[in-house]
């Protein structure tokens, strides 16, 4: 039976979890309350304008309760400002307040170092590989020729 460090997925997972581990701790130590998800939600708005709830789950892996939490949270800090939809009161359009766009600019730096450290040893030609053999992955999984 094979041990789980040499599976592929279990590594990949593996370091995920350390990297999105050592961004909060970063984020932290520079003095700042925002979490890794809820900066990934905002880049998520501010990049995709008109953006549902549903599609940001969909781009940040996280399922619809959770966005809701997270949205909820950031509202409250006033990250973010919550609209009923003009045509359609069952749904919101979510709007970056300027706080929410200071932060984001304000951590942008130790978002670039985080991943200069993680990525510190690994070559151009390693990366481009490994990113291509991640985009297979997920078009084998997501469309399966078996």
């Amino acid at each position: 039976m094979e041990k789980l460090n040499s599976i592929i997925f279990y590594n990949i997972d593996k370091a995920i979890r350390a990297y999105r581990n050592y961004a909060q701790r970063q984020l932290k130590a520079h003095g700042f309350t925002i979490t890794i998800d809820q900066w990934l939600i905002i880049k998520a708005i501010l990049e995709n304008p008109g953006i549902t709830q549903n599609e940001i789950g969909d781009l940040v892996f996280k399922d619809n309760a959770s966005v809701t939490r997270i949205i909820d949270l950031m509202v409250k800090s006033k990250y973010i400002k919550r609209h009923i939809h003009p045509d359609d009161r069952r749904k919101t359009d979510l709007e970056v307040t300027d706080s929410g766009k200071k932060v984001i600019k304000e951590v942008q730096n130790i978002v670039e170092n985080n991943r200069e450290v993680a990525l510190e040893g690994v070559s151009k030609d390693e990366l481009e590989m490994m990113y291509s053999a991640l985009l297979k992955i997920s078009e084998n999984c997501l469309n399966p020729k078996k």
